[in-house]
Parts: structure tokens; C-alpha cells; sequence
């Protein structure tokens, strides 16, 4: 298949949407960025354009998919209701990083929500994500726009390597804003509880809604028969070909063990600034305090560990809380839950 690619700037995000939409509208799928990381986007309303999705990316079929909106007049049919909390959650961080789950309508394909009778609905911020979605006029399916597994695109770069030849398009929108995905969450319960954390945090949410919580399969690897209402809960994520391994504890712990555990091809992840104090070869991802740098570059780096041919990577834990929850559930899974506590 050829693959065309659009580099959508200040002064074509116009044109590159209304290409976008010309596929949309005719049962195809094609990669767009948003703030997050860059998405799969397919038509709702598209049962080929859904189900190619899935083939593309090689994603299971128990995976549910993330609905894109641009307006707050999108909603109209596809929930069946919006709970009070919702509403003040959307009014504080739409459009940008936040997803949640409703009840959803018979609108909504079984193919998104892989039979369950919940959606999980997203108004991103990206300027040529919401282009893209009121060119098409509908809705947009879209997980990452990745191969099933492999670590989330933050560039157009990163689609290529992996879409080139399997889809018609790829809006290069520049490098994602963020670099994790959104924060998911579930409006279906008596209070709302985070499934997937993101770069809005759980101490964001309590500040609006004090019974917020965290589900406790952000934590721990779900069982094989387990269903789940968000993407990325239930299967390996987010890794590169190497083996990964999660290492806890201080700078001179991590430091010793690296080097007595080192073989040819082996690297460390850590923060900027430790590389002086580790004796294997480094790639830092971020500041130690600085949550957000390591969200923006966590995605890029577990992809450069393959386009060096690394074998394992030990990767310096970041914490667990906060905003870093999200760069902390991201290497978890990318390592399937290989820590080491020192």
C-alpha cells in the first residue's frame, strides 16, 4: 500500500485534515497526533475501518478502543448518561489528556468496546486531532498508532517505522506534547476511579472529586480472563525487543547492581545527571524529580533501545505517585511486572 505523508504546520492544518477526512469518510484509517501520543483514527461508524484498526496494529479483540470527540455536542447519542462528576471533570480538563467511561448507546459498535456495554471517550487538545475530527464529522476510534505492544509513537517518525506500506496516511503534527497516554477513568461507580493513570494525576481529580481512586489493576498484571474497560490494562505494553527490568532503590544501590549483573548489550535507563555514577552504558529519560520530562521522552528512549540493538535494559524506578504514576505504570508493563526492590 502506499503511504502518503503530511507535515501539518501552522499554515496547512486545514488541508492536512481535509485529507484525513477524504480517507475517513471512505472506510480507511489514518495516523494522526495528539497531545498524548499519535493515534490509529478510524470513523466510529466504519465496521471495515474499525476491524482493519485492530489488523494494522495486530491488537487483540479484547482490547477496547478510545472514542475522539471535538466538541461536547459529540457526546449527543453516544452515552447514555453524564453523570454529575463527569460534567465537572470535563469542564476542568477537556479538551486535553483525561479519557472516561460511560454507559455507552447502541451507536457505539461492539467492535470499540469489544462487547462490554461501557465507552471510553476522549476531547483531545491536539490542534490537528480536533482538525482532523470536524473535517471527518464524526467520531474517531483511535488507539496508538502502533504495532500491538510495541513502545507508543510521540512522532510521525515512529508511525512511519511501524505503518509504513499498512495505512493510505501519517499527519506528521511534530513531536506529542505530553508522550504518555491520557488518564482514563470510570464514570460507571458510585465514585470515579482512575483505570489507566496519565499526566492528570489522581491528587488533580481529588481536587475535584475527593472519593476518587485508583484501580488496583494499575499496579498488578491482569489475569488472562479478566475483561477490561481501558486499553492498556490487560496485555504486555509499551516494550521494546530487550529485556526490561525494573530496578528500586537509591543511585549507589542501582549503580552496584547494574554493574554486577552487566553483560555486552546491556544499557541503563536512569535520570539526568546519574550517568557519571553508572558504569554500563546509559540512556537517561528525564529528570529524577521532573515527572514530565520523563512522561516526554520515556516512549522515544524504549525505542532507541532497539535501534541499538540492545539486549536488556535496567531501568532506575521512578516514583510511583503523582505524575510519575504514569511513567511508573508504563515501565511496569513494559517490563511485565520484571522488578527488583534493592
Amino acid at each position: 500500500m502506499k503511504t502518503e505523508l503530511i507535515k501539518a504546520g501552522q499554515d496547512n492544518i486545514r488541508e492536512a485534515a481535509e485529507r484525513a477526512a477524504w480517507f475517513l469518510n471512505r472506510d480507511r484509517i489514518v495516523a494522526i497526533p495528539t497531545e498524548t501520543v499519535y493515534g490509529l483514527a478510524a470513523s466510529i461508524y466504519s465496521e471495515d475501518a474499525l476491524r482493519e484498526v485492530y489488523r494494522v496494529k495486530g491488537r487483540p479483540q479484547d482490547n477496547p478502543v478510545i472514542v475522539h470527540i471535538s466538541s461536547m455536542e459529540m457526546l449527543d447519542g453516544l452515552v447514555a448518561e453524564i453523570p454529575q462528576e463527569a460534567s465537572l471533570l470535563a469542564e476542568r480538563f477537556w479538551p486535553g489528556p483525561l479519557t472516561m467511561i460511560f454507559r455507552k448507546t447502541e451507536r457505539i459498535s461492539d467492535t470499540i468496546t469489544c462487547g462490554m456495554d461501557t465507552v471510553a471517550i476522549r476531547y483531545p487538545s491536539h490542534p490537528v486531532a480536533n482538525a482532523v475530527i470536524k473535517a471527518a464529522g464524526v467520531p474517531l476510534a483511535a488507539p496508538s498508532a502502533n504495532l500491538s505492544g510495541k513502545p507508543s509513537p510521540t512522532t510521525a517518525d515512529h508511525c512511519v517505522h511501524d505503518l509504513w506500506g499498512k495505512i493510505p496516511l501519517i499527519i506528521d503534527g511534530g513531536q506529542c506534547e505530553v508522550g504518555v497516554e491520557s488518564t482514563v477513568v470510570s464514570m460507571t461507580g458510585d465514585h470515579p476511579v482512575i483505570l489507566r493513570p496519565g499526566i492528570i494525576s489522581l491528587e488533580e481529580i481529588r481536587g475535584l472529586i475527593p472519593s476518587a481512586e485508583v484501580s488496583e489493576a494499575v499496579t498488578r498484571k491482569v489475569r488472562d480472563d479478566e475483561k477490561v474497560m481501558s486499553p492498556g490494562l490487560k496485555y504486555k505494553h509499551y516494550s521494546p525487543e530487550c529485556k526490561v527490568t525494573i530496578v528500586k532503590g537509591d543511585l549507589e544501590s542501582f549503580s552496584a547492581f547494574v554493574r554486577d549483573n552487566y553483560r555486552d548489550g546491556d544499557y541503563a535507563m536512569c535520570f539526568f545527571g546519574d550517568e557519571n555514577s553508572i558504569p554500563v552504558p546509559c540512556i537517561p529519560y528525564g529528570g529524577r524529580d521532573d515527572a514530565r520530562s520523563q512522561a516526554h521522552s520515556i516512549f522515544a528512549v524504549l525505542r532507541q533501545l532497539d535501534s541499538i540493538g540492545a539486549k536488556r535494559v535496567f531501568v532506575r524506578a521512578p516514583q510511583e505517585s503523582g505524575e510519575a504514576m504514569a511513567v511508573s505504570n508504563r515501565l511496569m508493563r513494559a517490563a511485565g511486572f520484571d522488578e527488583v526492590i534493592l
